[in-house]
């Protein structure tokens, strides 16, 4: 264990506006992801995303995925098609699935590469990224978004690639971001004391688990922001803000 000081940072409502990945990110997976599927049914190199939401379909026993189930039995449609009218249903109640993350972050990799998509940020986001890495702290990131997404969205900043800025990535294959035990999970990984992790989120309950793992928690209060509830967490309204926290705690 060392005691070298890490950000953990979260994207939606921390790096990232809210609005790119609700109007742009996830209506462009929505609108890709019949196609998606059914160009890469059969590919090897694709298949395993797909596999894996089947599984996800099959053992969910909720009343919309049985009902989707028994028309495949039925004949009335064939398995890509009840497949994707699965994944659209979980699109639709906004189910934080692990196999849909990972089919939206191959999805929004082809937009990126073709120039469709081109990230948001933060005005002072990139700014401030490469700030606190020349600063050496350690950055890390942990988003409901695959660890693949996350590494697209940062590489394709309209300020340019911030990928290798950051040391880690954690994405739910780590656990589910209001659960403690995914923190103390990504503490060990960190090989750090979480007294050393500074958490950034914009969602009180991530931060109330991040600090039950004995994280320090910065609560991010941004327009557009779902939660405005800071409960009892320090406020950032801007990443400016994180540096006088960290410096305050020495």
């Amino acid at each position: 264990m060392t005691n070298q000081q890490h950000l953990l940072l979260d994207i939606e409502g921390t790096t990232c506006p809210v609005s790119f990945v609700s109007d742009i990110l996830f209506p462009f997976a929505k609108q890709e992801l019949s196609h998606h599927i059914k160009r890469n049914w059969n590919k090897s190199t694709r298949n395993k995303s797909i596999q894996e939401a089947k599984k996800e379909w099959l053992d969910d026993q909720s009343p919309e995925s049985s009902q989707i189930k028994q028309q495949v039995t039925q004949g009335e449609t064939d398995e890509i098609d009840g497949l994707i009218q699965y994944l659209k249903h979980l699109i639709s109640i906004d189910k934080k699935s692990t196999a849909l993350k990972d089919l939206q972050g191959e999805i929004w990799e082809q937009g990126y590469n073709n120039g469709e998509l081109k990230s948001q940020l933060f005005p002072e986001a990139a700014e401030c990224l490469r700030q606190w890495h020349k600063q050496d702290l350690t950055l890390s990131v942990y988003s409901s978004g695959s660890i693949q997404a996350q590494k697209l969205l940062y590489k394709h900043s309209s300020n340019g690639d911030l990928k290798d800025l950051f040391s880690h990535w954690f994405d739910t294959h780590t656990g589910p971001k209001k659960s403690t035990e995914s923190y103390t999970t990504i503490a060990k990984q960190l090989h750090s004391s979480p007294n050393n992790i500074w958490f950034v989120s914009d969602n009180g309950d991530e931060c109330d688990s991040a600090r039950s793992a004995g994280m320090n928690t910065l609560f991010s209060l941004r327009d557009g922001n779902p939660d405005r509830d800071p409960r009892d967490h320090m406020v950032i309204q801007s990443l400016r803000e994180v540096r006088n926290h960290l410096t305050a705690e020495k």
